[in-house]
């Protein structure tokens, strides 16, 4: 992709003027050139990877209007209220504005005034709303949350569905999809329904480094959850709970010790989570204990971890909701308290479901949700192998990685497992191939005739939960796969054959029920290399950076977010261009706030000297 000079320059300088960045994450210089040349894409990546960017940056490029298309309002106002703050012209029309404000926002839209505009599916597809559109010069449309498209997404939504017709009213406009959260089959799926099958696919990778993934087996789990805290006063985090009853329960035992924090689900009223939303943005308070109502779309950066005390339904469900920590790159922590209890829970949620389609693809998913909780192979390994990426060894910050397992040869017994599954037609899940294993004489096995197979009972002396390890095991090191859509049908990998054939050996973890207790951990790979700092000056800042929040009613995180105030209280910058080198620094940031921040490191400066 070859752009006139003039339009590379004045990418570069539209990302440092406008945004403050110095230079591109991971394959957004290449996203972005694609769609400032008028061509569609459909991009995968990470919660924090910058994904905002593909397309912000490509409206104020490219001639016209860029529309948004988002699921939720709290997304919407995070997202023009710090495009705002950057001074670019952005809005959102949505069910939330009253009269006045819809229409001047209309007038805005027609008189060419926007940049950006956001907007809900189900309003944008409005017959009255696309008529409009038509006297409208569009710069791109960009579909974020794209998986609520899919059937196979984990948050499937019908009015999403209708955006297919997109490409047809609108044949020579880009159209960007972006997602954080879609395996292979969700992917494929997406392009299917949003026409984009032809237009270049761009997959970051879903590893999200400077968190850390843990999981404990519930006892005490308020305990286990106090003790937890306790290693993050006075920082946010998210806690999310199954119920709204337990979220009002943990709420007010955490009320009760002296922890700020709220619950938010949706038995509330929309002013009661609108007001908790507000007040964990503006950092009045710590933690928001919440059901799963809370957090889509919310780019608050400073949050350092993320509690689920309950099961999630699927692993697309726990990766967004932990990667709603450390969206600025630095250390941040995941932690799932786990019981059977749960599991039964959950799964009588989920097959209480009128569609029995949708029910058998839930229930697929929560069974990998399982087998994630259960692991003994890196949590990460895990989680990524889901999405269809692969790393190599273990991720040295999670729970299973800063405390090993015993791990034992299972060659032998791998192998046992693939010849079965090769012996069954590679057409049953992990259940049946058990019972041929174990030598199971029950009335499917004996009808299929699996009995007569010279894998049937060749793993008798294993229980079925070191069976059900061992394969999952395999699945998360990449020998095997389930095909959702063919019920989970267990497949050899071409990586299982060197197995098979007895020229490769395995290491893998024998099951461990208990949890031991936890080494401390080692610096998370990946977090952001910035270095010592003045710890004082860093909360003069954040003191400084509220003050001026409040005043400007946004979030604090609007004016600077926690990266670039501990690299200010890094560098001590307090001249215009010093102050311009630090990242998240724009132009119009520098105009409104820059004197302020340097008035308030040069006057520390100062009080420092004297006291030396």
């Amino acid at each position: 992709m070859n752009l006139a000079p003039q339009t590379t320059d004045r990418l570069s300088q539209t990302l440092s003027r406008v945004f403050g960045y110095s230079q591109f994450r991971p394959h957004q210089r290449e996203i972005i050139e694609q769609v400032i040349a008028g061509e569609s894409a459909f991009v995968l990546m990470p919660t924090g990877g910058g994904k905002s960017l593909c397309y912000q940056l490509p409206t104020l490029i490219r001639p016209g209007l860029g529309i948004v298309i988002s699921p939720l309002i709290s997304l919407m106002k995070d997202q023009v209220d710090a495009l705002k703050a950057n001074g670019v012209s952005a809005a959102y029309y949505n069910s939330s504005l009253d009269a006045d404000t819809a229409r001047r926002t209309l007038a805005q839209l027609h008189n060419g005034e926007l940049d950006l505009l956001y907007v809900a599916p189900e309003r944008l597809m409005r017959p009255d709303f696309i008529e409009r559109l038509q006297d409208v010069d569009i710069a791109l449309i960009a579909i974020d949350e794209a998986h609520c498209v899919s059937q196979w997404g984990h948050d499937f939504r019908p009015e999403y569905a209708q955006l297919g017709r997109l490409a047809g009213l609108f044949p020579t406009i880009p159209r960007i999809a972006l997602t954080a959260t879609a395996d292979p089959q969700t992917r494929k799926d997406i392009r299917r329904v949003l026409g984009l099958e032809q237009a270049p696919c761009h997959i970051t990778g879903f590893d999200r480094p400077n968190i850390r993934y843990a999981v404990l087996e519930k006892h005490n789990p308020f305990n286990q959850l106090r003790q937890f805290l306790n290693n993050h006063e006075n920082e946010a985090g998210i806690i999310y709970a199954l119920s709204r009853k337990r979220v009002e329960r943990l709420t007010a035992q955490l009320y009760e010790k002296g922890v700020r924090a709220a619950a938010y689900h949706a038995g509330l009223s929309s002013e009661q989570r609108n007001w908790v939303q507000e007040q964990f943005l503006r950092d009045e308070i710590d933690i928001v204990v919440a059901t799963v109502a809370f957090g889509m779309g919310i780019d608050k950066p400073n949050v350092r971890f993320v509690v689920h005390y309950d099961l999630p339904k699927n692993i697309e469900s726990y990766y967004q909701e932990t990667g709603r920590a450390g969206r600025d790159g630095l250390p941040a922590e995941a932690l799932l308290l786990f019981g059977s209890q749960d599991i039964v829970l959950v799964r009588q949620l989920v097959e209480s479901g009128d569609n029995p389609d949708r029910v058998r693809i839930e229930i697929h998913k929560l069974n990998t949700m399982i087998a994630l909780a259960e692991s003994v192979t890196c949590r990460r390994q895990v989680l990524l192998n889901y999405f269809g990426e692969q790393i190599e060894g273990g991720c040295g910050n999670c729970d299973l990685c800063l405390d090993p397992p015993e791990t034992f040869d299972a060659t032998e017994d791998a192998r046992k497992a693939l010849s079965c599954i090769y012996r069954v037609g590679q057409a049953f899940g992990i259940k049946h191939v058990i019972d041929v294993l174990r030598g199971a004489d029950n009335e499917r096995t004996r009808r299929l005739g699996h009995n007569q197979l010279s894998t049937y009972a060749i793993g008798a002396d294993k229980t079925e939960v070191e069976w059900s390890s061992l394969i999952r095991q395999l699945i998360h090191h990449g020998y095997l796969l389930q095909d959702i859509e063919h019920y989970s049908v267990l497949r050899l990998t071409p990586e299982s054959r060197p197995v098979l054939r007895g020229e490769k050996t395995l290491q893998l973890a024998l099951p461990r029920i208990k949890e031991k207790v936890q080494r401390k951990a080692k610096a998370p790979k990946g977090a952001a290399e910035i270095g010592p700092y003045d710890e004082e000056l860093f909360e003069r800042l954040r003191t400084l950076r509220k003050s001026l929040a409040d005043e400007a009613n946004v979030p604090p995180y609007v004016v600077f977010g926690d990266n670039s105030l501990l690299l200010m209280a890094r560098d001590k910058p307090t001249e215009v261009d010093e102050f311009l080198a630090i990242s998240g620094v724009g132009q119009a940031k520098l105009e409104r706030y820059g004197d302020e921040f340097m008035n308030a490191i040069a006057l520390h400066e100062a009080k420092t000297a004297s006291r030396s």
